[in-house]
């Protein structure tokens, strides 16, 4: 029997510093609760569930080295206790928050606006939490179901966007007519350009000087964060990859593909995988139709996507062919380029 006198203990689960001081400082203002710690991530707060022995768990989604569902299913398997998810990711009715509780969550709620102000929620989360202690919380084991369909569910969810943009020939002169448009505030930004080995060294370090956003030269494991553009290195494939709410890229060597290493339909074919519809793609002027199937790809998945127009284009392939297969859906003229990139960028962030 659940003896009520006892404050309630509760470990705070959230990457960010601001946001978990807040609640805090709130939670900690009722008489009947106790917060007992704060963990920035699921590694940390697994350690302190052992040690503190909490009695409930509010838990963020988008974290990195691990997201909040992922964690909340080997919870709730190996050490369940009542958990309410607050993240910004959780609209109710939203996927996110049908995954949630179909994991095992009691409740979940939308976290406080960019200002971060707490208002009515304070009231609402601390009743969530009164009621979550007398929650029946049973262990659940894993339910069988395809990684593939695990993977799209807990990773097209983020509130972090991703730009990938292929170029080939004539493509140097239209990414610097991109580049130097996008403000240091601009999402992430990963690019194949068809050049050769040694030369996407020198054209980045160009490009960082001339750019309000860092530009370099891809390294395997370089994390894709805002303000940040990442080149592939020539003679070496580059694939988005994710960990947690964390986007980083893997480089290697392989076999050629459509003919190139780097090839634009690696990288957008990655893109497609784990950043769906949180992602822009952009194929610009070039030969071939390399980035066409992978592009249309990225449709597919949720991406909105740009091709340069016919005017525009030194060579007018890779955009001819990606517009033909249907992979597009907006044909602009590269001075417009990074404007619709930033549209289309916006309009993803208020829906």
């Amino acid at each position: 029997m659940l003896d009520l006198t006892k404050k309630i203990k509760v470990l705070i689960v959230d990457d960010s510093a601001v946001v978990r001081e807040i609640l805090k400082r709130t939670l900690s203002a009722d008489k009947e609760i106790e917060v007992v710690g704060t963990a920035p991530d699921p590694f940390v707060a697994r350690d302190m569930i052992v040690a503190l022995a909490p009695d409930v768990l509010t838990l963020d989604v988008e974290m990195p080295r691990m997201d909040g569902i992922t964690f909340l299913k080997k919870l709730m398997e190996y050490h369940p206790l009542p958990v309410i998810i607050v993240s910004s990711l959780t609209k109710r009715g939203g996927e996110l928050a049908l995954e949630a509780m179909d994991a095992g969550a009691v409740d979940v709620m939308s976290k406080p606006g960019a200002a971060y102000t707490i208002g009515d929620l304070a009231i609402e989360l601390i009743d969530k939490i009164k009621a979550a202690r007398n929650a029946k919380i049973l262990k659940r084991l894993p339910k069988s179901y395809s990684k593939v369909t695990h993977k799209k569910l807990s990773l097209s969810e983020t509130t972090h966007q991703v730009v990938a943009i292929g170029a080939s020939t004539g493509g140097v002169q239209a990414l610097q007519e991109v580049l130097t448009q996008l403000p240091a505030t601009s999402p992430g930004v990963v690019i194949v350009q068809h050049m050769p080995e040694h030369f996407t060294a020198s054209f980045a370090a160009r490009m960082n000087d001339i750019c309000q956003v860092e530009v370099k030269e891809a390294q395997d494991g370089d994390r894709v964060s805002p303000g940040r553009v990442l080149i592939a290195p020539g003679n070496y494939h580059m694939g988005l990859d994710r960990s947690g709410a964390v986007y980083y890229v893997k480089v290697s060597q392989g076999p050629l593909v459509m003919r190139h290493r780097p090839s634009v339909d690696v990288l957008f074919e990655s893109v497609a995988t784990y950043a769906g519809k949180n992602a822009v793609g952009v194929i610009l002027t070039g030969m071939g139709s390399d980035g066409a199937l992978g592009i249309k790809k990225m449709k597919e998945q949720g991406a909105l996507t740009i091709a340069q127009d016919e005017a525009s284009c030194i060579v007018y392939g890779m955009p001819k062919v990606a517009i033909e297969l249907g992979g597009i859906d907006f044909i602009v003229p590269l001075p417009q380029i990074t404007k619709k990139i930033l549209e289309l960028i916006e309009n993803k962030r208020r829906t």
